[in-house]
């Protein structure tokens, strides 16, 4: 990759530790492991980057950086599952009315207490999922108050991190030259 020295390349990844999602199952399990497999992308993606360089901001214009990705799923994470779904009323984290892009402009903060939040959400959002009978019980979501069925939550969070695990890829490869998984 242009601009970055051949001896700053990252070394070969880590071994893959994910968890394979099943190719068979019902809906519940291939949901939850597709899932948390992009949820254990993004952590792999992450993974080896020295946390000086997290918070960089390398590709212009966009303002994304592994850190305010990792804020920004902390509160996708909390508001589907806990703050919408459940109804928990849980303060945001890095939102306001009046600076509603906290989690990728004010990069304050210890990045890995930022991945230890995330975890923390993404195992409260487990819970909620695996307490809740069935994917076709629905919530109202504020603020239209319009319904929404846990089962299009996990699609939509599965589409969420899809993404967001492209743009990792593309922060990482910027850092260190590393791509894959």
């Amino acid at each position: 990759m242009a601009g970055i020295p051949a001896e700053n390349y990252a070394q070969p990844w880590a071994p893959d530790t994910r968890d394979a999602p099943p190719q068979v199952g019902d809906e519940r399990t291939i949901l939850t492991a597709v899932l948390d497999w992009h949820r254990q992308t993004f952590e792999l993606k992450c993974s080896g980057v020295p946390a000086d360089r997290l918070s960089e901001k390398n590709i212009p214009p966009s303002g994304l950086s592994l850190h305010g990705l990792v804020r920004h799923l902390e509160q996708v994470e909390r508001w589907w599952f806990r703050q919408q779904f459940a109804g928990e009323e849980v303060p945001h984290l890095y939102y306001s009315d009046e600076d509603p892009n906290q989690d990728f402009d004010s990069l304050d903060g210890d990045p890995a207490e930022a991945f230890a939040v995330w975890r923390a959400e993404c195992d409260h959002a487990r819970e909620i999922v695996a307490r809740t009978p069935s994917l076709g019980q629905t919530a109202r979501c504020r603020p239209d108050g319009q319904p929404i069925s846990l089962r299009r939550i996990l699609v939509d969070m599965i589409t969420e991190y899809a993404r967001h695990d492209g743009h990792a890829d593309l922060l990482r490869e910027c850092i260190d030259g590393a791509t894959g998984y």
